[in-house]
């Protein structure tokens, strides 16, 4: 498959008086599967259509390998796009519909035939040539949808939820095998979806985006383990957020004096001067539930009732009040280890690396 680079250039685009995006300034490197995570209306689909091209910018260029592309037809970009909808033809055939775009390319039978049994062998299809989309699962209507787009050999696969429509299972099963795919053939996926767990699992990198803007870009690890924004701690994953001031700030490990009363060590220092209100983000598995009367470590400590718990086998879950601020817990459940009631008074201790400075 070929592989091509994506570049966007100070991009946006406005509908009426509104933008919809505007200043998107990214790269996505050949190979790389990219995406645009965000809730509904934060402008991730739009950027997906600029770079297919169905829809111009009013600002800004986009570039395929650092050609601009802006007043380039779609059907000239060499793209290929799966919808969530699919929009496959339900009076063809599997094949038929697979063989649709090399057929619009006036490509030669025989090559029509060897390059179709190729995109069904590739997404698990092999068999099922002859029936029709109503005769299919959700699952199997993806995967054609799919092979009908890897059949044309595009520069770039561009996917806008596409397992959105599928139950919970299926897409689970759906995304490892989207990932295997695009891992063994290469080729440049942008990715469009609400889904922080399936961006976590897909991507390479990840820009999350509200509002038009993209408020943090970088691989799923850094997403995750340091937001940079209250929006990004909050919307990927589940962090406990803790409102607080920085009261020193010397090199090394730095200090913030929590709303809620204790001083807590952090390992990064954000260049504040000391008083600047900032707050901490903590993730659930981060905090770990101790008793009360258990000795201290090096750890930070808090101290709270317990609101609610629940024993999930592998895990237990823990709603703690700590002055008048709920903080959840997910702690490693080893055998024997002690399940703490309601009512119960306990410890919340996490490390200083474990609490990540987040803006507003």
């Amino acid at each position: 498959m070929p592989a091509s680079s994506v570049r966007l250039e100070g991009v946006g685009k406005r509908f009426g008086a509104t933008w919809a995006v505007r200043g998107v300034c990214l790269t996505i490197g050949a190979g790389e599967f990219y995406t645009f995570l965000g809730p509904s209306g934060c402008g991730k689909t739009t950027l997906l259509r600029m770079i297919a091209g169905f829809a111009q910018p009013d600002e800004g260029t986009v570039y395929l390998d650092d050609q601009p592309v802006n007043h380039v037809p779609p059907w000239r970009r060499d793209l290929g796009m799966v919808f969530q909808s699919y929009a496959l033809w339900p009076h063809m055939t599997v094949v038929e519909n697979v063989a649709f775009g090399l057929r619009e390319r006036k490509v030669g039978r025989d090559e029509i035939a060897a390059r179709v049994t190729e995109a069904l062998r590739m997404v698990n299809l092999e068999g099922l040539g002859d029936r029709r989309p109503s005769q299919l699962s959700g699952g199997q209507q993806q995967r054609v949808a799919l092979a009908r787009t890897l059949v044309i050999r595009p520069r770039v696969l561009l996917l806008d939820e596409p397992l959105s429509n599928l139950d919970a299972r299926l897409r689970a099963q759906m995304r490892i095998e989207l990932l295997k795919l695009q891992r063994d053939l290469g080729i440049t996926t942008v990715y469009v979806t609400h889904d922080q767990e399936e961006a976590l699992t897909l991507s390479t990198r990840i820009a999350v985006l509200t509002g038009g803007a993209v408020m943090q870009e970088g691989t799923p690890r850094e997403i995750y383990e340091a937001p940079r924004t209250r929006f990004v701690a909050e919307f990927v994953g589940s962090a406990n957020l803790l409102a607080g001031r920085w009261e020193t700030a010397p090199a090394g490990e730095a200090s913030v004096r929590l709303e809620i009363g204790p001083t807590v060590r952090v390992a990064r220092n954000p260049g504040a001067p000391p008083g600047d209100s900032v707050f901490l983000a903590v993730r659930p598995e981060a905090l770990d539930v101790v008793a009360p009367e258990e000795p201290g470590d090096l750890r930070n400590r808090l101290e709270g009732s317990v609101v609610a718990s629940a024993f999930q086998g592998a895990t237990i879950q823990y709603e703690v009040d700590a002055r008048g601020v709920l903080l959840r817990a997910a702690v490693p459940n080893p055998r024997g280890r002690r399940l703490f009631q309601r009512g119960e008074i306990v410890g919340l201790a996490f490390a200083s690396e474990d609490a990540e400075i987040v803006g507003g």
